[in-house]
């Protein structure tokens, strides 16, 4: 039976995750991926929350990936298994704390992208009398990673005299394609660019060296990259809550609005101050929002209110012609520009179903960006 905390309309500011559209966004997603017969490692940078890391894990993900060392080391810290560091992980400090959590976790994934770093990480290991899980990082998003085809086969042959590192597996995050406005166009971006490293993969088998996992994909290409050949596994990330951003990206359908997946976060504010019939103020500014968008919060069922920025505290709401009017004390919720980083603005979630907080979920892994 679902317990009820209480009515959430007793809240003041507070991020909100709507658990009918969270758990409606997780069927649809693991269902599709299963579906193509891929496997699905969920990003741990949108949420940085075990209790949602557990219950993906409960519906079929095979792990979590982890954006930083100190995210994985609170969801290992928790229980969460199976876990894909998608950064390098460099220095002396750095690789003594991987150490630590491969000891934890054995069959946590780091990746690399040079030999330097690869065998620092195996000194390390050969010290610590353990074997490292290892996943060759490749530039297909001008973020990291070694270029694909020749300096990537390259460096995981050299990786193969490394005895106390396993190389299992291939990265290939092409975030750059997930937000290519146009369904279209967006999936010729990914086809391109996930091309090369499925190419890098065959490369490496033709020369005798096994590569059981490509991983890649994201919430914006979840739906061309599971139809590519020789790719194993998505680890999407927004599609959980999704956001303003991968709303405006359009859909298959041809639809403008990208609506594959519900808008399941929100901020929850409450109106504080009333200058004038046509302006109200809320308890929801540059604090509640990330700002590293041209756009701003989008009210969940009203379009005739509008909201801007107002501050460190506080946003400005006003009111189209016709439209519903806010009072002080009147409540205003807010679907978030981009989730990842408002996410890491708060300590903990509240999950309602209806009118009720079912749960709260703590975001233990907030600021874990080290």
């Amino acid at each position: 039976p679902r317990s009820t905390l209480f009515p959430y309309t007793t809240l003041f500011r507070s991020l909100i995750v709507d658990l009918d559209a969270f758990e409606f966004n997780v069927e649809k997603m693991f269902g599709f991926v299963k579906s193509k017969g891929r496997a699905i490692r969920p990003h741990g940078k949108t949420h940085k929350c075990p209790e949602i890391a557990r219950r993906l894990v409960a519906a079929g993900a095979v792990g979590a990936c982890a954006a930083k060392l100190s995210e994985a080391e609170v969801f290992a810290q928790a229980g969460i298994r199976g876990l894909l560091i998608t950064t390098t992980v460099v220095g002396p400090y750095k690789i003594e704390r991987a150490i630590r959590l491969a000891k934890l976790a054995p069959d946590t994934i780091f990746c690399v992208d040079n030999i330097k770093n690869a065998t620092d990480l195996n000194d390390a290991a050969k010290a610590a009398r353990i074997k490292l899980n290892i996943a060759v990082d490749l530039w297909v998003s001008n973020r990291t990673g070694i270029m694909p085809g020749e300096p990537a086969v390259a460096l995981v042959e050299s990786l193969q005299g490394l005895s106390n590192l396993k190389f299992t597996t291939i990265q290939a995050y092409a975030g750059g394609a997930s937000h290519v406005n146009g369904f279209q166009a967006r999936k010729k971006v990914s086809q391109e660019v996930m091309a090369k490293a499925v190419e890098t993969r065959r490369m490496l088998e033709k020369k005798g060296i096994p590569c059981t996992h490509l991983t890649g994909g994201s919430t914006g290409t979840y739906n061309i990259d599971a139809d590519i050949d020789g790719i194993t596994e998505l680890q999407p990330g927004s599609f959980m809550f999704m956001d303003i951003d991968y709303n405006r990206i359009g859909g298959a359908d041809g639809n403008a609005f990208y609506g594959d997946f519900k808008n399941a976060l929100t901020v929850y504010t409450t109106v504080v101050s009333k200058p004038n019939d046509d302006l109200a103020i809320v308890d929801g500014g540059l604090k509640a929002f990330s700002t590293d968008k041209p756009f701003p919060p989008r009210h969940k069922t009203d379009e005739g209110i509008s909201y801007a920025f107002g501050g460190d505290e506080h946003g400005k709401v006003t009111f189209a012609r016709g439209a519903n009017t806010l009072s002080v004390g009147d409540k205003a919720e807010f679907v978030i520009p981009h989730c990842d980083p408002s996410v890491n603005l708060y300590d903990r979630m509240f999950c309602v179903r209806g009118d009720n907080v079912e749960a709260v979920w703590k975001v233990a892994a907030r600021g874990m960006s080290q």
